[in-house]
């Protein structure tokens, strides 16, 4: 009996195995009803790998913590992003191009470069009037003449200049390349005065005409005149003003 007795454990003993039994429950039991939380865990030893693909969810993260440097740069796309989210103030203004139409008005750098078109309408001018001013442009008058012909009423352009060195044409062989302010109007398109049926004729011409100030215009005109009756002329068209 006393041999029985000197085999007993210290005490000291069976409080560390009851220890050790405790501990070791305490784990299994834990893994085995899913309760392990935070204070089972050593700080920093859970890995990527050790969660599941595509497990990790929006209710798993605290707001406003993803930040910037969270995310792989250039792997943010549109369809990420709500529409009509995105403002001007969310964009850095020296990054973005210009649309087409400003590169467009880049090119125009000067008022100059700017064409307006001018409708010359249907006027009447009496044969044997004044001439009419068709249009006016900077130093540059379009005119337009209703005279008598030798067979019928001969209709006419001319252009007058305030302003030396201007040039002005119309038809092939009614040119001047150096037209100066003190000089009469020069004649740039003549409706011929050949008989026409009823006595009536008519006709188109480009006109064009610049001057060295940068004014400029060109364009078509038609003619027509009528010697019947009392006798006019009359003209209608278009110019591109330029400058």
């Amino acid at each position: 009996m006393k041999s029985i007795l000197r085999r007993r454990p210290s005490p000291a003993l069976v409080i560390s195995l009851i220890a050790l039994f405790v501990s070791l429950s305490g784990v299994s039991y834990g893994v085995a009803t899913g309760s392990i939380d935070s204070r089972e865990i050593k700080n920093n030893e859970i890995r990527s790998l050790d969660i599941r693909n595509n497990q990790i969810r929006t209710r798993d993260l605290r707001n406003n913590e993803v930040r910037g440097i969270d995310i792989r740069n250039s792997t943010v796309q549109g369809r990420d992003i709500a529409l009509n989210t995105v403002t001007g103030e969310d964009v850095r203004e020296d990054t973005l191009q210009k649309v087409p139409s400003a590169l467009l008005a880049d090119s125009a750098t000067t008022a100059s470069e700017v064409s307006t078109l001018k409708i010359i309408p249907q006027t009447t001018v009496a044969e044997g009037a004044l001439p009419v001013t068709l249009a006016t442009h900077g130093p540059l008058t379009l005119l337009g003449r209703c005279d008598p012909g030798g067979a019928s009423t001969e209709a006419s352009l001319a252009v007058q200049t305030s302003e030396d060195n201007s040039a002005a044409g119309g038809q092939a062989t009614n040119i001047d390349p150096d037209l100066d302010a003190a000089e009469p109007p020069f004649e740039i398109a003549l409706l011929p005065d050949d008989p026409a049926p009823a006595g009536r004729s008519a006709d188109a011409t480009s006109a064009f005409a610049s001057a060295p100030s940068g004014k400029a215009f060109t364009g078509q005109v038609a003619l027509y005149a009528d010697a019947s009756g009392a006798g006019s002329c009359m003209f209608h068209g278009h110019l591109a003003l330029q400058g």
